[in-house]
């Protein structure tokens, strides 16, 4: 198989139109081809990313254009596939092609343009045939610096139902690329939450299917081809030097992150702006809320989102670690808490006795999704995020947000971020993969004096 970089945005008409499926079954078929590829995602999401590693064994990076500004995404994007040794990149959209916080901006379209990438398009062909030469001819003209090169049509039926959707392809100027057939076992693993991220053999079972749906249907000799790197004309991707503040407070300090089945919603670039701070890779250590029965030896630690809900018993059994982050707390001791590690902090999710460090209880009592971008306001301090939970508080009255939030729109939001003591949480997962920002952020939430 050709070898050279090759590197594209996977998109579709919609969501719901198995891009996903089809993106987890291309970076396994490659990888067990033997290349190395770069999985990347547009948007906030976590879930995607997840599956990305298990199917390729790389981790994945978000770009994302309202979180983080134009130079980041590229710099992401230059360090991860084009100065790197992979050989293919593969982006996967979110929702539509064209969908994104505001109409266009931040859609798979959005970073498809800003990165001079080919698009290959996902398309359910599931009710339709030839009548998608219209969708294809809209996708292909709408906007002139997004290069719509191939598509792959979803859920096709026979070879008729094929043989019409190949002339749709044809006569719309797009490149038919290959096709998955109706299949009963690419069913994705869900749960309330979307793609369940512990279920081991279901997931592994789930991305050997998709990879055999590739397999059989996708050109991916024509696929890689179609998409090569040395045909990209926009590949002036930002140099621009990464700035290190060299006073920051967390300079030699330590880092413990809660990371299991619970808590696992995690930006890798957050991370890593964690351990340029602190100015050591080995100045985060990993741990289990679950089945450790004491916090490391650290001065911040960080609860990220996840699945405290579901684990609500297992973590409300483990005093041995309860009783570690609440001696943490009442010490001084920095903790940050986002989403599900905002719940684990509270008095409470349900039933189940959680760490009592802030005042409220957490119910998923008539769930109900709450999610979009979210702009933050910490005193002069700015920083972007976003929220997504069914859960809600019963009693967020309890404190004072420290912080004023609004959606991309400006309209003010009633979601909080709460203090008590040196221990900070609240619902929306902020994004602080910029040193610069991630310094801002922790020198407005802690401050040197409480060093």
């Amino acid at each position: 198989m050709e070898t050279k970089k090759s590197a594209f945005v996977l998109a579709a008409v919609s969501s719901g139109s198995g891009k996903t499926t089809v993106c987890n079954g291309i970076l396994r078929a490659l990888t067990r081809r033997g290349l190395s590829c770069a999985p990347f995602k547009t948007g906030p999401d976590y879930i995607d990313p997840f599956f990305h590693k298990k199917s390729s064994g790389v981790d994945s990076v978000n770009l994302d254009l309202f979180m983080s500004d134009l130079d980041h995404v590229e710099k992401l994007f230059r360090e991860n596939f084009s100065d790197s040794d992979a050989q293919v990149g593969v982006v996967e959209g979110v929702m539509g092609l064209f969908d994104g916080y505001d109409c266009r901006k931040g859609s798979a379209a959005d970073i498809a343009s800003t990165l001079g990438l080919p698009v290959i398009l996902v398309i359910d062909a599931r009710s339709s045939a030839y009548s998608l030469v219209a969708v294809l001819c809209g996708m292909r003209s709408f906007d002139p610096s997004v290069d719509v090169k191939g598509v792959i049509f979803n859920n096709v039926a026979s070879g008729n139902h094929l043989s019409l959707l190949k002339k749709a392809a044809r006569d719309s100027g797009v490149e038919y690329i290959g096709h998955i057939r109706n299949r009963d076992d690419l069913a994705t693993p869900s749960r309330y939450l979307g793609l369940a991220m512990d279920e081991v053999d279901k997931i592994e079972e789930y991305i050997s299917h998709a990879a055999a749906a590739v397999e059989e249907g996708v050109n991916l000799e024509r696929l890689l081809s179609v998409t090569g790197w040395k045909d990209i004309k926009n590949k002036n991707l930002s140099r621009r030097e990464e700035i290190l503040p060299q006073d920051s407070f967390l300079k030699g300090k330590k880092i413990a992150v809660a990371h299991d089945e619970a808590f696992n919603f995690i930006y890798p670039e957050n991370i890593s702006a964690f351990r340029k701070l602190c100015g050591s890779e080995d100045a985060v250590v990993e741990f289990s809320p679950l089945n450790d029965i004491s916090l490391p030896e650290a001065d911040l630690v960080y609860f990220p989102g996840g699945y405290p809900e579901i684990y609500a018993d297992k973590l409300s059994r483990n005093r041995g670690m309860i009783e570690s982050v609440r001696d943490f707390s009442e010490e001084g001791g920095m903790i940050y808490g986002e989403c599900g590690g905002f719940l684990y902090l509270s008095e409470a999710i349900g039933e189940f006795d959680m760490c009592g460090i802030l005042p409220f209880k957490a119910t998923m009592d008539s769930p109900r999704l709450t999610l979009g971008y979210r702009n933050v306001s910490i005193g002069e301090t700015k920083i972007r995020g976003h929220e997504f939970h069914y859960s809600r508080i019963e009693n967020p009255e309890e404190l004072h947000s420290i912080a004023v939030q609004t959606d991309v729109r400006g309209k003010e939001m009633p979601v909080g971020l709460y203090r008590k003591g040196n221990s900070v949480a609240g619902y929306t997962h902020l994004y602080w993969g910029e040193p610069e920002v991630a310094a801002l952020l922790m020198e407005t939430l802690f401050g040197k004096e409480n060093i």
